[in-house]
């Protein structure tokens, strides 16, 4: 996708009109215009405008006018729950062929959203593929996104919208359209495969999609959610660019719309990006029960993307820019097959006093292994219905911290990395442990699923502990100095039998990151 200055032959004669400033109701820089394989979008300088193509693609159906004035109107609704100011309206495209105006006078034979320009290469995939994306906006975008779901329209238990045999419908469609374009026999057979492992998965859990649906996780979502439809403006991400064309593709189970964006980072190298913000929107929203589709939805949404990448080789005629789409399309499908061979997980339990850096380390470590990072802290909270930046002002032995709260949240944690186990995804349980009863829960889940078990043993020095603990701030943790002096004195240290699971971890140390990945990397247990 490229900005030109003309259009090509075999586009309509009327878009070459578009270039001049007597088309605007408004002044004009030079335009330019960026093609995608359903739209054509003239950059005036203030103003864009996004024309839709009368193309017909089965899941699309821009062929007749009436459809594209509805789809105009619908993506200016759609787009303002995210992006109220750049969204203008829906406009008429009317004049002669050779002399077309926005909002002119005759009849219409065209019609176009009208938008505020959006800053030039601040997409954030731009910025990924500079190297320049930051854990900043990947902080920025589970917050908005996990706030986005949870206020949207929710799909009633007798709508049409995410019945497992539409899901099953919408996968099927991307082999459907892949296939007929592909010559190779390699393809053709790596293609086939990821279809059959699809189905399979889809068979496996067509229950949980219907039981997703139930709870209210089938949401009118944005649909379309990847690094090309966010961008950077004055330092603050927005969101663009949701699916309108069809209501099927965008009323879908929240975990689906995650996992394009999951996919997109994965695929452009920033892995780590994917899991932090994975586990920002999990804390944030506590859906970890939907991590049982989302190995699926990976791979159902690179799927989109390689089908993406072959419908542009359709329209193209650049023998490079083929080249180029189709060596992105076997990226995706590479990709695709890497998701569907899943990996053994772990079950990793942290231990330590309040300060010690458990929540940090786990944080980094689940970002890096690509694992799932469960907060005692956050989860407390959730289970007494506060926020995660909620001071609660519970005492010691009291309010969310009695006894009976804390056998609670344990048997909640337990519950939680279960499922994310029985997902496939490894899990740190990231809370004090400091009971041997609570880590036995553990231990004994472990052994019963016959996974790795491990204890990271995070510790530094009193004065370090009490210093971190004043100087905290915005954190979930209410610990205070007298809960960590009366954790000092109640403890139950690790018995020779844990240490045989046990990865020391001084805080203090520079370089502790890389030692417990070393570490873990050795695990052999």
């Amino acid at each position: 996708m490229s900005a030109r200055t003309s259009v090509s032959h075999t586009q309509p004669p009327w878009l070459n009109g578009l270039f001049l400033p007597a088309a605007y109701p408004h002044a004009i820089s030079p335009v330019r215009l960026i093609e995608t394989h359903i739209s054509w979008i003239f950059l005036t300088g203030e103003y864009a405008y996004k024309i839709k193509k009368p193309v017909n693609y089965g899941f699309l159906d821009f062929s007749t006018l009436a459809r594209r004035r509805f789809y105009c109107e619908e993506e200016i609704r759609l787009n303002r729950r995210l992006t109220q100011d750049w969204y203008l309206k829906s406009v008429s495209i009317s004049g002669r062929i050779d002399q077309p105006q926005i909002n002119g006078p005759g009849e219409p034979f065209e019609y176009a959203v009208m938008m505020r320009q959006f800053p030039s290469e601040q997409t954030l995939k731009d910025i990924a593929v500079q190297g320049r994306l930051t854990s900043n906006e990947i902080d920025q975008v589970s917050s908005i996104i996990a706030a986005f779901h949870a206020n949207i329209a929710i799909a009633g238990e007798h709508s049409t919208y995410g019945e497992s045999q539409d899901i099953k419908h919408w996968a099927d469609e991307n082999f459907l359209h892949i296939k007929p374009l592909l010559n190779a026999p390699d393809q053709l057979s790596l293609i086939e495969s990821i279809e059959q492992w699809s189905y399979r998965e889809w068979a496996a859990q067509s229950h949980v999609m219907q039981q997703r649906k139930q709870r209210g996780f089938v949401r009118e979502c944005h649909g379309d959610l990847h690094l090309g439809n966010m961008t950077l403006i004055d330092g603050h991400v927005v969101l663009f660019d949701c699916i309108e064309f069809n209501p099927m593709l965008r009323w879908i189970d929240v975990i689906s719309e995650t996992a394009f964006l999951i996919m997109d980072l994965i695929h452009l190298g920033y892995k780590v990006c994917a899991y932090r913000f994975l586990n920002r929107y999990l804390q944030q929203t506590g859906d970890y029960a939907g991590l049982a589709l989302l190995r699926y939805y990976l791979v159902y949404r690179a799927m989109v993307r390689a089908k993406v990448a072959l419908l542009r080789i359709t329209q193209e005629s650049d023998p490079e820019i083929c080249q180029l789409i189709r060596s992105e399309y076997a990226d995706f499908t590479v990709l695709a097959e890497k998701i569907s061979a899943s990996d053994t997980p772990s079950l990793i339990i942290t231990h330590g006093f309040s300060g010690s850096g458990k929540s940090t380390y786990a944080s980094r470590l689940a970002e890096t292994l690509g694992a799932i990072q469960i907060r005692s802290d956050i989860e407390r909270k959730r289970l007494s219905g506060y926020k995660a930046e909620t001071t609660t002002g519970s005492g010691i032995g009291k309010g969310i911290y009695s006894i009976k709260a804390s056998e609670k949240v344990y048997r909640h944690l337990l519950e939680i990395g279960n499922a994310v186990l029985m997902a496939g995804f490894s899990v740190i349980i990231d809370a004090a442990f400091l009971k041997k009863r609570e880590r036995d829960m553990f231990r004994q889940l472990a052994d019963s699923l016959q996974l790795t078990f491990v204890i990271l043993d995070f510790h530094a020095s009193e004065n370090t502990l009490i210093e971190r603990i004043r100087t905290r701030q915005n954190d979930p943790s209410e610990a205070t100095v007298v809960v960590l002096k009366q954790q000092l004195q109640t403890c139950q240290p690790l018995t020779q039998e844990e240490l045989r699971h046990t990865i020391p971890a001084n805080t203090e140390s520079d370089d502790l990151l890389e030692t417990l990945l070393n570490a873990l990397a050795s695990v052999s247990w």
